[in-house]
């Protein structure tokens, strides 16, 4: 297999990269500045692209690489391939479920815990040597706070059975009701913020869900709600959402993803209620090794037409 092109939209896990060099003719997409012509040149060799949340395969690059096969995200996420020209061209698509599930499900606790009980504040407070003039101020619990989850596929119904760790009521919102699901369900996301005090985002990012986060619904959580992001910063009207947690409209916010990564409002800097974290809800060494593996067996699996392991199309 190692005369087969496979094109690496943009720095990923060293590991990836290695296990990619020792199968495949590996081309990084980033040490070509002159993309028009690196594509003009090599397009008939490539028959794999491995993209990830930051760079995947959109319709302009698929329509140039012709010999094109498969898609092999380094991620859960799909919104940066595009997967009708994808089917319309009988390109296969992968992704790496699952194996991400419970890292990201762990971080949405700790940004619960964090916002809530004021942790990096309170650490703050320690370094800087403000607690020899007094005690921290109160928090707020989070044990028994009502929570209501956007998208109870495997992340929300992971981060679910932890809340329920701390007897947390949950409430959910989803395309369809869940068969079998105990929790309560809410046909609008404005209904579910409206009935929660910790409204968590675990939804794929699509059309329909970009957004989904407005003024109507942050109102709706109100200035006594903590809003938790691990999905898209696109899921969130960021303006809004800036304006409502430094007009006090919203209680408080823990954000894994932003809207405009890696740029973050410089306005949220200065707010003790909201924890701000680089978009690494999955970043523990086990879990990166782990999509990574899933990425190299994809590929493998493909181009010795055996069954993919996670296919999405």
């Amino acid at each position: 297999m190692d005369s087969i092109g496979v094109l690496l939209t943009c720095p990923m896990l060293p590991y990836l990269q290695q296990e990619l060099e020792k199968r495949f003719r590996l081309f990084e997409f980033w040490q070509f500045p002159q993309r028009t012509q690196f594509l003009e040149e090599h397009s008939g060799s490539i028959r794999a692209v491995v993209g990830n949340i930051s760079a995947g395969a959109d319709a302009e690059l698929i329509e140039a690489l012709p010999k094109l096969e498969i898609v092999a995200s380094y991620s859960v996420g799909l919104d940066k391939i595009d997967l009708g020209k994808c089917r319309e061209k009988g390109i296969r698509v992968t992704n790496t479920p699952d194996v991400l599930t419970e890292d990201v499900a762990d971080l949405v606790i700790g940004l619960c815990l964090a916002v809530l009980r004021r942790i990096c504040a309170s650490d703050k407070y320690v370094r800087s040597g403000e607690w020899k003039k007094g005690d921290f101020k109160l928090t707020t619990k989070f044990t028994g706070k009502t929570v209501g989850i956007i998208g109870l596929g495997r992340i929300g119904t992971a981060i679910a059975k932890r809340a329920e760790a701390f007897d947390c009521p949950i409430s959910y919102c989803s395309r369809t009701v869940k068969p079998d699901c105990k929790y309560k369900y809410y046909p609008s996301v404005v209904e579910l913020a409206s009935n929660c005090h910790i409204l968590i985002v675990a939804c794929p990012l699509t059309p329909e869900t970009h957004h989904i986060i407005n003024r109507e619904v942050i109102d709706a959580l109100g200035p006594k709600g903590v809003l938790i992001n691990i999905g898209r910063g696109p899921h969130v009207d960021e303006p809004e959402l800036v304006s409502a947690l430094v007009e006090g409209r919203l209680g408080g916010a823990g954000l894994d993803v932003f809207e405009h990564e890696p740029e973050v409002p410089e306005e949220l800097f200065g707010l003790e209620n909201v924890v701000l974290l680089p978009h690494v809800a999955s970043a523990t060494v086990e879990t990166r090794n782990a999509m990574a593996d899933l990425v190299i067996g994809n590929l493998e699996a493909h181009f010795m037409n055996k069954p993919l392991l996670t296919p999405v199309v």
